[in-house]
């Protein structure tokens, strides 16, 4: 499959530390390889991977292609960022 980031997503990884950065494209290119795991609730249309306990990567899948949507940091920022659609 394709892997896309949008801009959000890149400016996320940006200012990601390096040590965490890898840990983002290794978990990239492991859902590149597999089917999508945990859908996200509330009709949200896209899905969940753990990267570690506390950071969070956010992807959409159409047709043959990955949308990285985000990559967030920390649990407080996605927990926010996944209320706003309650």
């Amino acid at each position: 499959m394709r892997v896309v980031f949008t801009e959000t997503a890149d400016a996320d990884l940006r200012d990601a530390d390096a040590n965490l950065r890898k840990f983002f494209i290794k978990h990239v290119e492991k859902i590149s390889r597999q089917l999508p795991a945990r859908h996200l609730r509330f009709g949200v249309p896209y899905f969940v991977e753990e990267v570690t306990r506390q950071t969070r990567l956010v992807y959409e899948v159409k047709n043959d292609t990955i949308f990285v949507v985000r990559c967030f940091a920390n649990h407080k920022d996605y927990e926010k960022w996944f209320k706003s659609f309650k």
